[in-house]
């Protein structure tokens, strides 16, 4: 939720920020409510006063007229309240003033590309063939037991995703190596280690609505009977972890990674990427989540996409870092980064990371602030990024893969692999 003083004092921001999310909202209604609300707050606390004036005087008359429209203002507080709140939360986010302009992800900004894109003696194949030779990827017997965009996986390619998580996991419990990465990536910002946690895999609508990813709901799975809903990715219950919490300034930043199941409907994708583990209902993800104090909050993205390069580039593969546009980010960002990491079977970049940067935005929501140095409390800013994911898995399938149908282990995972090197038929 935006500072409901930048909707009073700047609508055409608010209504450019709309127009650039591809958000239909009605801005000029909103202020409209909200001048109301205002007006009828005012006006209450007024009645309140005489009534506490007329109570003193003991005119039991008074009060009773006082009470009686005192009670009519309220009714009509709430039902402007009813209407106000759900189109409060709709607003989205304010872009940062570096994000580029566009509808859709056409218009996203390549800004760097690195690497060397592998050469092949042979024709390379997709990942779903080689998984699906080397007996690592079982889609036919997931549909079987779960339906479409389910899958099986299987001996030494789960070897590979743990070796994957304890991989990401030495990198970003380890102050010495982010040191390392912050002095490469010319930042100026803390090395404190995250703290890995096994969150919860349910989140209520409530918090789900606070955290502003409950939507699109038809991405999403809902326990009817329990009224929860399962996560899309670790941090729609890691960014809750401090609601309604006040921290010190001097714990910040705090910075937290999960690996978890996630689940999405995949709605809208019908036709698309039906073969492999490209786009599953259920996948496992690795997730950083960080909260800081303002002055801090852009740094701290550029922090975690300078890991996810770090991440990427070790495990030698080649990649482009990609700005995503105003049409291509979700409403609650105001800064949206993008890696893509090539795909020689595919003969493309598919996107593999993403880092969102969402200032104030979900800290208002939840209530979460920190109390500076100062003794003035302020709202916490909030980063949610990729470590890696399932698609990280087909990178390295599609990259390492040899002309024998076997892939080679990247070298950094080796040591994780129970002293293999490569995958080979089962």
């Amino acid at each position: 939720m935006i500072d409901i003083k930048i909707l009073r004092e700047h609508g055409d921001l608010v209504k450019r920020a709309c127009e650039q999310k591809n958000v239909v909202l009605d801005i000029d209604a909103i202020f409209e409510l909200d001048q109301r609300e205002r007006l009828l707050t005012t006006e209450l606390d007024e009645m309140n006063r005489q009534r506490n004036e007329a109570a003193k005087a003991k005119d039991i008359e008074a009060g009773k007229k006082l009470k009686a429209e005192g009670a009519i203002l309220e009714n009509e507080l709430a039902m402007i309240r009813a209407e106000l709140d759900p189109l409060l939360l709709k607003v989205p986010n304010l872009p940062t003033s570096d994000t580029p302009v566009g509808k859709s992800e056409d218009e996203n900004v390549v800004l760097r590309q690195v690497g060397i894109k592998p050469s092949f003696s042979f024709t390379p194949k997709e990942h779903s063939e080689i998984g699906e030779a080397l007996g690592i990827i079982d889609t036919r017997r997931g549909t079987d037991v779960a339906g479409t965009r389910f899958a099986y996986l299987m001996g030494d390619l789960v070897l590979l995703q743990n070796a994957m998580y304890q991989f990401a996991l030495s990198i970003l419990t380890n102050e010495a190596t982010l040191s390392s990465i912050i002095a490469h990536a010319n930042l100026t910002v803390s090395a404190k280690a995250f703290v890995p946690v096994a969150p919860p895999l349910f989140i209520r609508p409530d918090v789900f609505q606070k955290m502003a990813r409950i939507e699109p709901r038809d991405e999403r799975y809902h326990i009817v009977s329990d009224d929860l809903y399962l996560i899309g990715s670790a941090e729609h219950t890691l960014g809750p972890l401090h609601m309604n919490e006040i921290v010190k300034e001097a714990d910040l930043p705090m910075r937290y990674c999960a690996f978890t199941s996630a689940f999405r409907r995949e709605a809208g994708s019908y036709g698309k990427d039906m073969k492999g583990i490209i786009r599953l209902h259920q996948f496992d993800k690795m997730e950083m989540e960080s909260f800081t104090v303002a002055e801090d909050g852009l740094a701290e993205q550029n922090f975690l996409v300078a890991i996810q390069e770090y991440i990427t580039a070790q495990l030698g593969l080649a990649y482009q870092v990609v700005f995503c546009c105003t049409g291509d980010q979700g409403d609650p960002d105001a800064r949206h980064i993008d890696i893509e990491t090539w795909m020689p079977g595919q003969d493309k970049y598919r996107e593999t990371h993403s880092a969102d940067y969402m200032t104030d935005y979900q800290a208002r929501r939840l209530d979460t602030k920190v109390k500076r140095e100062s003794g003035k409390n302020e709202l916490v800013h909030t980063n949610d990024a990729t470590a890696f994911a399932g698609r990280t898995l087909v990178a390295v399938l599609e990259n390492y893969q040899n002309e024998d149908g076997s892939v080679t282990i990247p070298e950094v995972l080796c040591p994780f692999m129970n002293g293999k090197d490569r995958i080979i038929a089962r």
